[in-house]
């Protein structure tokens, strides 16, 4: 029988894809992190979600543990390197083992404001965000799965074209700089056992803010772009997430797993 995304499990069933994997989500509390985490959940993995605010966090993990899963949440800054350590050590310690670490936190990038007018520290604070928490949580996972000699990190985004009209900033940047980061984790983790990709979506619809002003007309172009005449949807990533971390994707490191739905091409 097919699983539904409100079904979840104790960890108990050795058929899940993810049974008994601990996996820690930084920005756990948003959109594509809840997304992960409740698909994580429900292929059998306790999930630990991190977030600066402390209510979204804890909406996510109640929803998982009331549909059976397992879930915790911390409150912490993934720019705080000694707070990411701390909390990668206490996951690993109370769980066991730390087997998948995923970074989807918000970069503060200022879009559609033209580089000709935008100040300096608009274009950089998404690069400089996206480098360091991209860094320090990853190399918080790195340190246990390196003892471990197994492990998957994820990254979420991925590099992409900018369209002509389109203002978007330091965010391509951004995110052509956690691409670079993915290789060279990929090449440094490898021989340890650890893979390390790259979700990389052209834009999921149901993760733009409801009352954000064009919201209907950006997600409109977002599902024109594709091939398939509609857009990645979250539970798209739930399961794109699930597919790379699990021992289905075991020889997949190094790379993208492309849901753009034929928006990027390849």
């Amino acid at each position: 029988m097919r699983r539904t995304a409100s079904t979840f499990s104790s960890g108990k069933d050795t058929g899940m894809l993810l049974n008994g994997r601990n996996a820690v989500i930084y920005g756990g509390g948003g959109s594509i992190g809840g997304a992960a985490a409740r698909a994580f959940a429900r292929e059998g993995a306790r999930v630990f979600l991190a977030g600066r605010h402390a209510e979204p966090l804890q909406e996510v993990a109640a929803e998982i543990r009331a549909a059976g899963g397992l879930a915790e949440s911390a409150v912490l800054d993934a720019l705080n390197q000694e707070a990411v350590n701390e909390h990668a050590d206490d996951v690993a310690a109370a769980a066991g083992s730390l087997d998948i670490s995923l970074n989807v936190i918000q970069h503060g990038d200022v879009q559609g404001t033209p580089m000709a007018a935008m100040y300096l520290e608009d274009y950089l604070r998404p690069v400089s965000t996206a480098v360091q928490a991209t860094f320090i949580t990853a190399q918080a996972a790195a340190r246990h799965m390196m003892e471990q000699k197994s492990g998957v990190i994820l990254a979420f985004g991925g590099s992409g074209t900018e369209d002509r009209g389109q203002y978007l900033g330091g965010l391509v940047t951004a995110l052509e700089a956690i691409e670079s980061m993915r290789r060279q984790l990929a090449i440094e983790l490898g021989p340890f056992g650890i893979r390390v990709v790259t979700l990389r979506s052209g834009g999921v619809p149901e993760s733009l803010p409801a009352a954000m002003e064009g919201r209907e007309g950006i997600a409109g172009s977002i599902a024109a772009a594709t091939l398939l005449n509609r857009a990645a949807t979250l539970e798209d990533v739930g399961n794109a997430a699930v597919f790379a971390a699990s021992d289905m994707a075991a020889s997949i490191t190094g790379t993208t797993i492309n849901i753009s739905a034929g928006a990027m091409l390849d």
